[in-house]
């Protein structure tokens, strides 16, 4: 049973969330919150396995109080607004919702929730070793398809989702950027961007804050990523 809490100032979509949380059979309501603060104290005295995080609350935001949480459980984020979308991949969220969604899309981001001590971010199945280490595989709509590490150019954030981009072909991931992050090898896949991880052995140049990947792609590194990235790549 996943329990969790709803920190929501809007009553009508405090109603919505306890009915798609009722429908789901598996997650059990511990609270109701209009304001991060009432929930903070609730947190102290409480664990909790997920959070329904909206954004824009009364006495301190949603993405405020992201930055409080420790232990930090996991927390989706329901908004009307798709501004904070990439900076709340930062602080690891599980997806962000945007207001209105169907029961649909929150079953899909729910499901994104690991199973209790698993080592993955993203979805349980999702990604699937192989006998070979460099072989996985995504799942991509009905089909499974088989990816070798090595034929990864690099990885592009694509709001709720990830683009891969492979010597010959791209496919699309239900896996946010963090996945990634934690999935590949470091020393081999760099985050040079809020929105890139790259594969540093398909680098042909750095030039500036931009790096030339094989088969002519540009890609920018971002501002916050540029020291780390090149005190890793540049020996």
């Amino acid at each position: 049973m996943i329990r969790c809490i709803i920190i929501e100032d809007q009553p009508p979509a405090q109603r919505v969330l306890k009915k798609y949380i009722e429908d789901m059979g598996n997650m059990e309501l511990n609270g109701t919150f209009a304001d991060a603060l009432e929930a903070m104290n609730y947190l102290k005295k409480n664990n909790i396995d997920l959070i329904f995080l909206d954004i824009h609350l009364p006495k301190i935001s949603g993405i405020d109080f992201l930055k409080t949480l420790t232990p930090k459980p996991h927390v989706i984020l329901t908004t009307a607004f798709s501004d904070y979308a990439l900076e709340s991949y930062e602080y690891n969220v599980i997806d962000y919702l945007l207001k209105p969604f169907s029961f649909e899309r929150f079953v899909q981001a729910v499901s994104r929730i690991p199973d209790k001590g698993s080592n993955f971010v993203g979805t349980p199945g999702k990604v699937e070793n192989s006998s070979d280490p460099e072989i996985f595989f995504i799942k991509s709509g009905y089909e499974h398809i088989k990816i070798n590490i090595n034929d990864i150019r690099f990885i592009q954030s694509n709001s709720d989702y990830t683009e891969l981009f492979l010597t010959d072909s791209k496919h699309l991931s239900q896996e946010p950027l963090r996945f990634w992050v934690e999935y590949l090898n470091p020393k081999k896949f760099v985050r040079i961007h809020k929105s890139y991880i790259i594969n540093t052995e398909k680098i042909v140049k750095i030039v500036g804050n931009q790096v030339y990947l094989a088969n002519k792609f540009t890609l920018p590194i971002g501002r916050a990523f540029k020291e780390d990235f090149m005190n890793n790549v540049i020996k």
